[in-house]
């Protein structure tokens, strides 16, 4: 009698063991079942690699790239609830970016083209344009070439291939070669239609054949340096102290003018232009609140990049 109580015993143990065990799997299988169902979280919008609650994506103009970093990194140290993403490759790839839809804004160092603002209609997006900071294109050469003043003439001249030997402009008996920035680049379009056209909208003039077209404005500033024979133009934000910047004239009388921020703001320097950003449509929340702040405290990093802030809020120079 004694060994049935125990047998008895020892089974209602083993049910109880086996039915906490079951229902334990259930559970499991449960919670399994709802990590599988269950929305994933939003990417990086929400809660990307870096903590941000928010993405500004970033794209355009070699010659604002450093500006807009600069701006991107401070504003992220004052919001360290967004993120903000840059990338170079020009003015063209940055505006086609934004007409994509791929970017928040694109940076232009030039007005965008009729043929892009029809393109971006046709996706159903209506460009609106923020003036962001001025910029001196500055003429550059080798430090060691004693040439140091042209007009816009020459230049044009230069560029257009009429003017191929230092001795023409008053220089040494020296081949002039001349590097270019690529066709994509905001300030080559700049460059070609105020310098080499001279402003002049019925032009057809062209860069000469023999330019060398540089991909990047670190590529024309290097070699200046490395080549005697050399002529440059790039935005006065690069220029380093181991080239020799050129006096430009709108006339041959003079006077010749050096690029800086006065002369920028007093329009005595003959190259300078505005630099843009561009969003797709009115610009909104965090995008919104980033431009405005670009346009007011931003502009306290302008003159640190070799820049011209713009006068006053809004965008308007």
């Amino acid at each position: 009698m004694g060994e049935d109580c125990e047998l008895e015993f020892g089974d209602s143990a083993m049910v109880r063991r086996g039915w906490l065990l079951w229902m334990l799997l259930v559970a499991m299988g449960i919670g399994w079942w709802w990590a599988g169902c269950a929305p994933a979280p939003p990417p990086d919008v929400q809660t990307g690699e870096s903590g941000a609650t928010y993405t500004i994506e970033n794209k355009g103009s070699d010659t604002l790239v450093n500006l807009a970093l600069a701006w991107a990194e401070e504003y992220m140290r004052l919001r360290p609830e967004v993120r903000i993403s840059v990338t170079g490759g020009g003015s063209g790839t940055g505006i086609a970016a934004m007409i994509n839809g791929t970017v928040d804004i694109a940076n232009a160092s030039r007005k965008m083209k009729p043929e892009e603002i029809a393109a971006a209609e046709a996706n159903g997006i209506y460009p609106v344009e923020f003036v962001v900071a001025l910029d001196a294109i500055a003429v550059v050469v080798h430090p060691s070439n004693p040439v140091d003043r042209l007009t816009l003439q020459q230049i044009s001249d230069i560029y257009a291939g009429r003017i191929t030997n230092w001795s023409q402009v008053g220089g040494e008996d020296r081949p002039i070669v001349l590097l270019s920035r690529e066709s994509n680049s905001g300030t080559y379009m700049y460059f070609l239609e105020h310098v080499v056209r001279l402003g002049d909208k019925e032009s057809d003039l062209l860069f000469s054949p023999d330019a060398l077209l540089m991909p990047s404005s670190e590529g024309i500033s290097t070699e200046v340096r490395q080549n005697p024979n050399a002529i440059g133009y790039d935005g006065l934000g690069y220029v380093t102290p181991d080239q020799k910047v050129i006096a430009v004239a709108r006339e041959p009388g003079g006077p010749f003018v050096l690029p800086s921020v006065d002369t920028v703001n007093d329009g005595s320097y003959p190259i300078s232009r505005p630099l843009y950003m561009y969003t797709a449509g009115e610009p909104s929340g965090v995008v919104k609140e980033y431009i405005e702040w670009v346009l007011t405290d931003g502009q306290a990093l302008v003159p640190e990049l070799g820049f011209v802030p713009i006068e006053g809020e809004g965008g308007t120079p």
